[in-house]
């Protein structure tokens, strides 16, 4: 089924009984999100909210909150299409009549990709405007108590570059301060923030359109990792399966997406800089109040009837989760094309997508597959990875513990493990030193096993660890005392009990080890909570400039001063929310 536009994708959505309306009164200040976190933990529904307080417009969230839903969203065709484009590349290289005879469905299916310009008529978008207070009325969302307002959470940012007019969809968060003006939280190595920056060398304002809403293939390509100059508008388009409506703007500026439930005009400004944040994030934490670019609204289009979407973003799993799931289905044939060598990659979302990655490379040579490592770290979003697993054997990369046993088994930890310090990190990530700034390793298992790993510890008692458990074969999860108690707990570890431990390739230092049974919580635990230049101990050596390490690593994955606090729901709002259950679903 082909969805043209949100209403179309939540009609249908109710006739599947996967659309729940709430009626009753409903605060847009931390009780909506309470609702919202409550229902995605139960895989329940999308949500319906119709009685906002304060607001002009319902709002929906959990549009896609569960694999089900992603899949009626888009279903198998986009997939399909992709394989079939990726495997066509080679049979019409150079083009032939026999092979362009051979691939005709394939070609009239592409034809119908592009943008097509529509009158304004046949524009809902264009149904109504506000210029006075164009944001007053908006029902946008508080998730979190310590934020640091509310937030736009679901905005589409529009952007061209100021030279070459290359257009760019993107997903940026956007703090409310007033109705006319928000943040633009452009982080480092985003395509709005790269034609933010061109514009700023001009000393010109950037113009920027949000919309809001839209087709559900819309909201895909605006978070979709595709590289930097492949136009996301054309990829909504290929998910859609039909040219995207567009229509001009009456009071100039970019086009408008004709069937979009708002869109939201106006400039970032050069220079100009506005304290931003706290926002409870995709990660789990409360990214810290940092300075971003300015947002100045000059007008708002939108239907009369318009609907505001929105999601919550907290620990995971949220909507960003099964997003991520689709995306990565949906691009993963080309990931062959653009970096050789690459059969399979797979960014976690349970981490927050850059904290972790993994790849099936080809190894036909010695070292090839260490080769492949830095092109995976050199490409597009994926240059801000922290951690790299690389193997060559085939593996189910979301099925983490087997991949992990897998690369435990064969590598060497004399040659293939590479910590690079002084790199770029996620804005998002806290782990380093300073913002934007961190650390990167790349662990190598490929070949023949060397090694068998151990299932159960029999080594006696550890010092200061109290208690322990067995994540996967080969890799031990302890815990002891807290960071500020005893900072230097992992060198001793390795320095006292090296021996003890050294069958055992991986020893994680967390806080507790509750979190061993589910994949989720031991990804989300480990991989937000360390920096590998400075949180991974060994013994080491050097040799010829490169260092080699002897067994075990412990990792340092414990809570450390200058980290974010984890999102907690406020208690008065949990009492709320246990209070009113029964009448929001009445």
């Amino acid at each position: 089924m082909r969805f043209d536009n949100l209403r179309s994708f939540l009609e249908a959505l109710r006739k599947e009984n996967e659309l729940q309306v709430i009626s009753a009164p409903v605060d847009p200040y931390l009780e909506l999100a309470e609702i919202h976190r409550r229902v995605i933990d139960e895989g329940g529904p999308a949500l319906l909210f119709t009685n906002v307080k304060g607001a002009y417009f319902p709002v929906v969230t959990n549009l896609f909150g569960t694999s089900r839903r992603v899949d009626l969203a888009f279903g198998p065709r986009p997939e399909q299409l992709m394989k079939q484009i990726v495997g066509a590349v080679d049979t019409l290289v150079p083009p032939t009549p026999k092979a362009l005879w051979q691939q005709r469905q394939l070609i009239v299916d592409l034809l119908k990709i592009g943008i097509k310009n529509v009158s304004p008529d046949s524009a809902p978008i264009l149904q109504q405007c506000k210029t006075d207070s164009p944001l007053d009325g908006l029902p946008v969302l508080t998730s979190w108590q310590e934020d640091g307002g509310p937030f736009v959470t679901l905005p589409l940012v529009y952007t061209e570059h100021p030279e070459n007019g290359h257009h760019n969809l993107g997903m940026y968060r956007m703090q409310v301060y007033d109705a006319k003006t928000t943040g633009m939280h452009w982080q480092i190595h985003k395509g709005g923030g790269f034609h933010y920056h061109e514009a700023e060398k001009r000393g010109e304002a950037l113009p920027v359109t949000v919309f809001l809403g839209g087709p559900p293939a819309l909201i895909a390509s605006a978070i979709a990792p595709v590289p930097e100059h492949l136009p996301e508008l054309l990829l909504t388009s290929l998910i859609v399966g039909q040219k995207l409506p567009m229509v001009q703007n009456p009071h100039g500026g970019h086009r408008l997406v004709a069937e979009a439930e708002f869109a939201i005009s106006g400039s970032v400004a050069p220079y100009l800089r506005r304290p931003e944040g706290p926002f409870g994030d995709h990660y789990g934490y409360y990214s810290l109040t940092h300075d971003f670019p300015v947002f100045e609204v000059s007008h708002m289009w939108h239907r009369k009837d318009a609907i505001y979407p929105a999601t919550i973003v907290g620990k995971p799993r949220q909507e960003d989760y099964y997003l991520g799931e689709f995306l990565q289905r949906l691009l993963s044939p080309a990931f062959p094309m653009a970096m050789p060598g690459v059969k399979d990659l797979w960014t976690y979302a349970e981490t927050g997508f850059h904290p972790l990655a993994a790849a099936i490379v080809r190894d036909s040579y010695s070292r090839e597959a260490l080769g492949t490592a830095f092109r995976i770290l050199g490409e597009g979003q994926l240059t801000l990875t922290k951690f790299l697993i690389v193997t060559d054997q085939h593996v189910e990369l979301e099925r983490f513990p087997k991949l992990l046993e897998t690369v435990l088994e064969r590598f060497d930890p004399l040659r293939d493990l590479f910590i690079f310090d002084h790199t770029s990190h996620d804005t998002l990530d806290y782990t380093g030193d300073r913002l934007n700034h961190g650390s990167k390793a790349v662990l190598l298992g490929v070949g023949e096993p060397q090694r068998q790993l151990p299932a159960v510890y029999d080594g006696g008692e550890l010092p200061g660890i109290r208690s322990l458990a067995v994540y996967c074969r080969g890799c031990l999860v302890v815990s002891g005392a807290a960071y500020e108690e005893d900072p230097l707990l992992p060198q001793h570890l390795v320095e006292q009990a090296g021996d003890r431990l050294g069958d055992w390739p991986l020893v994680i230092l967390a806080d507790d080890t509750s979190f061993v049974k589910d994949q989720t919580a031991f990804l989300w635990t480990v991989f937000t909570r360390f920096n590998p230049a400075g949180d991974i101990y060994a013994h080491t050596q050097v040799n010829r400039h490169h260092i080699g390490y002897r067994l075990p690593l412990v990792i340092d994955a414990r809570m450390k001063p200058g980290y974010p606090d984890e999102l907690f729901p406020r208690e008065d709002i949990v009492e709320l929310v246990d209070r009113r259950w029964k009448e929001y679903f009445s």
